[in-house]
């Protein structure tokens, strides 16, 4: 963001003809002129879509200070007009602005002057915004036969600057004869034309005014308020290896402030050049070098007020998206739609679609927020098509970031507070969890994560804010997004010999934040992996033959466009009969866990807690917000405890307490281990745990089954670990 809003004075667009011309040319021209002028004024009075409905001339009476344009309406009025704006935007839009004043004056009822006489209202100056439905144009493709042209580009804003003041005329007041005279400013980030000499005649024996007499008198100009933004692509529109590119932005008056930081825009504006005065971009020799930046006549916000509005949905679409609601196996169909190249997975499939509906946001009487997003943890071996859900979680919600673990920082998911080489001053850079605001953050290998790193994710991912007090900068980010984590156990592999505890190795604190936690096994069963097999090379198989591309990026892109829909129109609450059920199922769920606790004398890896229950509720209006009902029924819940159970609950319960399946040879060979055990240690004594397993080994005995065989006596009580678990000691 080097020397972007340098420049001496700063200006505005107020109506300047910088055409001087003399003689014939300059009257057709000035005739010209007035012409469109007459034309704007009788599109703002006269533009009418319904019959007496006059949407210009209403919009300016309510509001005043600005008027937004559609250009559909304006070539629909006179088809001359909107071309003239894009091909000359500067020369154009401040007609456009003076039209709407003038008509503005002419709507209002004129009122009493001092002197008694009926005078004009004094009104402002108005700015005229333009939108239009055309296609953005792509960053990338902004070249030089776009200068002063009309532009439409969409992206993300990455930072805003402080307001600035802006000179619209510049006074200047001569050194020697005291002649006063106003310059006006270009607008952008331009700056004013001060002419060198005065033009004050000196009268005899007065000395005359000497070269380069004026200085500028700031109290006596006009300002307007300015600010620069800056626009970074989308990150779904950057070409494979490729860093994104950002576009500077200046916007000004009524527009000001609007904006913050990580807001997903769609802007129209002038694209101009501007001197960057410190860079050292532009070497001070290289005068005919300039930086290119866009002048904002026009915003548009997609964001999770408007995503992408109501209107986005054509009349037919909803009809359809009611029609695929209303049928009866609705839930089905949308899990058959979800990653259909991976085969079983169902009850992660299921969940993947929960988390891609969401629940309902509820805010309380007494502001407090409850999260309605649902966060899912996919916890197993490799190569279980984990990351192949994340990537599919990316590409088909609406708003998705994908980050790895290793690769990010703390601050890159959250936000990181960046110093301005030119001004010096600070500004925030939203990470992943703010950039992805209403939609799904996919975390890969989530377990490999420094923990300082992962502490930075508890607040996001339950009070969905991030809170920040760095460098000066204190402010809270909204965050509201789901979370969908894969992780691999500490070994690499799922170890059955290992209690969930070790298995699972990440904190309780993060564990009850996620709402499913599922334990995704290879299990080696011969059945399967022939189907496995089959599947796997059907896939490869018939990969590129089928021609019909369209098909399977239409059925994608509909899957968004539901989901999309979904969570704009539908917001479900519970039922009087679910409530009670839920009500059941949850103290019963605690009196297992406690019972479970007690008999094996430790507590559960996977915390059962109050935000388990909030899950349930999540993920029974979820079911039915894929329905598009506005009640989660007593069924919904049933299904949302079996996903849990069989999730969460399972992941609690796995591992070797419970499943001690053992054949009878393991069991033998453990036998013998133990005989081993006892033999090498005496009671009351104690021995190095690697040392007994180094010694084991070495007598052709398997070092999981002696693992086994001391974790068997631990449980019973023979021996105790000591010293962080180095030393076994013996009991009596």
């Amino acid at each position: 963001m080097s020397g972007w809003d340098e420049g001496a004075v700063y200006y505005s667009d107020q109506a300047h003809s910088w055409r001087g011309g003399n003689g014939e040319h300059a009257e057709a021209e000035a005739a010209s002129r007035h012409s469109v002028l007459q034309k704007f004024k009788e599109f703002i009075r006269g533009f009418e879509t319904d019959k007496n409905v006059f949407p210009y001339r209403e919009s300016l009476v309510h509001n005043p200070k600005s008027l937004l344009v559609d250009m559909e309406d304006l070539d629909a009025f006179d088809p001359d007009l909107p071309s003239l704006l894009r091909s000359s935007p500067a020369d154009y839009l401040p007609l456009f602005e003076t039209a709407a004043a003038e008509v503005l004056v002419s709507l209002r009822s004129r009122v009493a002057g001092e002197t008694g006489e009926m005078e004009d209202a004094v009104t402002g100056d108005v700015q005229v915004l333009l939108t239009s439905r055309e296609d953005p144009v792509s960053m990338r493709l902004l070249g030089a036969q776009y200068i002063s042209k009309l532009v439409k580009i969409a992206g993300i804003t990455i930072a805003a600057s402080r307001t600035k003041a802006k000179a619209t005329y510049v006074t200047l007041i001569c050194k020697n004869c005291k002649n006063i005279k106003q310059v006006p400013c270009r607008p952008g980030l331009g700056g004013a034309i001060v002419p060198r000499s005065c033009d004050h005649i000196p009268q005899p024996g007065e000395e005359p005014c000497p070269l380069d007499p004026w200085i500028v008198v700031p109290d006596r100009s006009k300002y307007v308020d300015q600010q620069t933004l800056k626009l970074q692509e989308k990150p779904e529109d950057v070409p494979t290896g490729e860093l994104p590119r950002n576009m500077l932005l200046s916007v000004d008056r009524h527009l000001v402030q609007t904006i913050v930081p990580g807001t997903r825009l769609t802007i129209m504006g002038i694209y101009s050049i501007y001197q960057a005065s410190n860079s050292s971009t532009s070497h001070k020799g290289a005068v005919a070098v300039r930086q290119p930046y866009i002048r904002v006549v026009g915003i548009e916000e997609a964001n999770e007020a408007n995503s992408r509005g109501p209107a986005a949905f054509m009349p037919e679409e909803i009809e359809e998206f009611k029609k695929f609601a209303a049928e009866t196996d609705v839930y089905k169909n949308i899990c058959s739609k979800i990653a259909p190249s991976i085969f079983g997975h169902d009850d992660v499939k299921k969940a993947v679609a929960c988390l891609l509906f969401g629940g309902s946001r509820k805010n309380l009487p007494d502001g407090v927020k409850l999260r309605g997003d649902i966060n899912v943890l996919l916890l197993g071996d490799p190569s279980t098509a984990k990351s192949q859900f994340l990537k599919f979680v990316e590409k088909t919600a609406p708003i998705a970031v994908y980050t790895s673990g290793k690769g990010s920082s703390a601050a890159g998911l959250t936000a990181s507070v960046i110093q301005d080489s030119s001004t010096r001053e600070f500004y925030l850079e939203g990470g992943a969890m703010v950039l992805a605001d209403g939609g799904v953050v996919c975390i890969d290998e989530f377990d490999k994560m420094r923990p300082e790193d992962r502490v930075a994710i508890h607040e996001a991912m339950e009070q969905q804010t991030i809170s920040i007090a760095k460098a000066g900068i204190t402010t809270v980010l909204n965050s509201r997004t789901s979370v969908l984590a894969a992780a691999n156990p500490p070994s690499g592999r799922y170890d059955d010999l290992k209690t969930a505890q070790d298995n699972i190795d990440l904190q309780t604190t993060i564990l009850s934040r996620f709402d499913l936690i599922f334990i995704v096994k290879d299990i080696r069963m011969y059945s399967q992996d022939k189907i496995i097999a089959s599947h796997i090379i059907k896939v490869h198989a018939s990969a590129n033959a089928s021609v019909g591309e369209s098909r399977p990026a239409k059925e994608e892109n509909w899957l968004k466009r539901y989901i999309q829909y979904c969570r704009t129109e539908c917001h479900p609450r519970l039922s009087e009969s679910a409530c009670t059920l839920l009500q059941n199922n949850y103290v019963k769920i605690r009196q297992d866990m406690r019972q479970q606790a007690n008999e094996t004398g430790e507590a559960a890896a996977i915390p059962i807690t109050v935000r388990q229950l909030e899950a349930i509720v999540r993920l029974s209006e979820a079911l039915a917000k894929m329905k598009l009902s506005y009640i989660a029924t007593e069924e919904n819940v049933q299904e949302a405890i079996r996903l849990f159970t069989v999730a969460t609950m399972d992941a609690a319960r796995s591992g070797i307490n419970q499943h001690m399946n053992l054949t009878a040879e393991m069991a033998n060979e453990i036998k013998q281990a133990e005989t081993q055990i006892k033999r090498r240690i005496g009671i009351g004594n104690h021995i190095s745990e690697r040392k007994l397993i180094d010694e084991l080994s070495r007598m052709g005995m398997n070092e999981s089954i002696v693992r086994r065989a001391l974790i068997i006596m631990h449980q019973r009580d023979e021996v105790e670990y000591k010293r962080e678990r180095r030393l076994v000691y013996r009991k009596a």
